[in-house]
């Protein structure tokens, strides 16, 4: 792409380190501040605020000709107050013959005006922005998300202009944007993932789907879910599949039904009322037994109608539901989702999707509820494999920090230094420290059942299996699973494996 020149006063969209793309001007900056050393940029101010920033030229493009596939991606409240402010000061300047008036200090213009106020100058590794901005200000991050050339690559059936417009990449910060960004980025020839991450949620200014929502099970994960999506403002059907074995799951179904949802009396009525119909279980017969079961869920099925399989199963059953929901004409997306119970009921999960990506497009503010990140990983069974990836990885690293523990008191350590050392070094962690809190308070309520981890340790070494590919690790932590399981844990947390090691 040939190098685009620019001068003071052009118009151009700006990408500052993690900040998302954004609408500002080429202007002059200040007589005493200094251009960076060794870079190639220009000082830029951004429009909806009043902050200013050195930015590379190989991060700038012309506003005009880009314009409007950012206005396409971009749907945020405050992108579209920073658009509407360039197209005000476009007007005012074709009333004034072409002629700009700006309060901007021009540094080399023979008037010297100062800025009425000082600028706010953004760095690329800024960590506080609230520091950065005045509190009457629009917050440059609380936007939409950032365009990227991925999107619209022929591997996701769709091609445009935007395909040739790329920002260069910039180093992670370590502080995530309190704001909704989305961030595309191809992992190989098979697979794309976005991840979108809002917190919007936490807020509530979400704007709910107006589809109508069915939810099966509400377990440890599928509860939290609920409530969020309930709290959001959707319209939720729900089913839980014990509710007419277990008394007290009546009582919990009532909970929701006390909060706004409806109360569906079987898989199928619920996908038959509704458009979108989540499920969330416990293992793969689980999963089937819902779909194929008796009043299950491809009784309901009908041609437009969603279905979102949020279990974590194995690629094998995936394929299975995806190929009998869409023999219905439905429509198929699976959606497994990585956290634990906490991070469910704070709607801050990660949901990793594959399928159909329409399906995944329309459950954006379901996802917006109940989750912080969710990434579109291409074809059906993707999500299923890089779920079992990550929750073997979770599994085996939680047994080998219960055996960690054991052998310090094995050896005459003291298990509490041991936790204090390890919260101060590289693997420190909110995961590590409550797990080992738990542990050394032998509070083992569930936040992840320790079966349902010890599932996913079977199914990710049988998924290696397939692959030929070795999963050693992998395979002595599901053993030490394996004997907790024997030793009456299966309904504790997972953090329970540390009792395998102490009988």
């Amino acid at each position: 792409m040939a190098t685009v020149h620019l001068r003071i006063g052009d118009l151009v969209w700006g990408k500052l380190g993690r900040y998302p793309p954004w609408p500002g001007k080429v202007v002059s900056p200040p007589k005493d501040l200094k251009k960076p050393r060794g870079k190639k940029c220009h000082f830029v101010k951004f429009f909806g605020t009043e902050d200013h920033a050195w930015i590379k030229v190989e991060q700038l493009k012309p506003y005009h000709p880009h314009k409007e596939e950012m206005i396409k991606i971009n749907k945020g409240k405050r992108f579209q107050q920073a658009v509407d402010a360039v197209e005000d000061f476009l007007k005012k300047k074709e009333k004034q013959g072409g002629k700009e008036q700006s309060s901007e200090g021009k540094g080399d213009s023979k008037g010297k005006k100062t800025p009425t106020k000082p600028l706010k100058i953004l760095e690329e590794d800024d960590e506080d922005l609230s520091a950065l901005k005045d509190p009457s200000e629009k917050d440059l991050t609380d936007s939409d998300p950032e365009p990227s050339s991925v999107e619209r690559l022929g591997a996701l059936g769709t091609t445009g202009p935007v395909s040739g417009f790329k920002w260069e990449s910039s180093p992670a910060s370590s502080m995530e944007p309190i704001s909704k960004r989305l961030k595309i980025v191809e992992e190989d020839t098979r697979s794309t993932s976005i991840q979108a991450a809002d917190s919007t949620a936490i807020n509530g200014s979400i704007t709910p789907t107006d589809k109508r929502i069915g939810f099966l099970g509400l377990g440890l994960m599928g509860s939290g879910i609920v409530s969020n999506l309930l709290k959001m403002g959707h319209v939720v059907t729900v089913w839980n599949r014990t509710v007419e074995k277990v008394p007290q799951d009546i009582q919990h179904c009532d909970l929701f039904i006390q909060e706004g949802a409806r109360l569906g009396r079987t898989p199928a009525e619920v996908v038959s009322m509704c458009d979108i119909t989540f499920s969330c279980v416990s293992d793969p017969k689980a999963a089937r037994d819902l779909v194929l079961g008796p009043s299950g869920v491809l009784q309901g099925i009908r041609p437009g109608k969603c279905y979102v399989e949020m279990s974590t199963v194995d690629p094998e059953t995936i394929t299975e539901l995806s190929q009998v929901i869409s023999s219905r004409g439905g429509r198929f997306l699976e959606a497994p989702v990585a956290g634990s119970q906490q991070v469910s009921n704070e709607g801050m999960l990660v949901i990793l999707a594959a399928g159909d990506r329409t399906v995944y497009e329309d459950c954006s503010s379901c996802f917006q509820a109940m989750g912080k990140t969710s990434f579109f990983l291409g074809e059906v069974g993707n999500a299923a494999r890089m779920m079992l990836i990550l929750n073997m990885v979770q599994g085996s690293f939680m047994a080998t920090i219960a055996e960690g523990l054991t052998l310090a008191q094995a050896t005459g350590q003291s298990q509490h230094t041991f936790l204090d050392i390890l919260s101060q070094g590289q693997m420190a962690s909110t995961f590590v420290d409550q797990k080992c809190q738990n542990i050394l308070q032998g509070n083992f309520k569930p936040d992840y059942y320790l079966k349902h981890i010890q599932k996913d340790l079977r199914l990710a070494i049988s998924m290696g299996d397939t692959a030929n590919h070795p999963t050693p690790m992998a395979a002595a932590a599901n053993e030490v699973y394996k004997r907790a399981k024997a030793l009456d844990q299966s309904d504790n947390d997972m953090s329970a494996v540390y009792r395998a090691y102490i009988h």
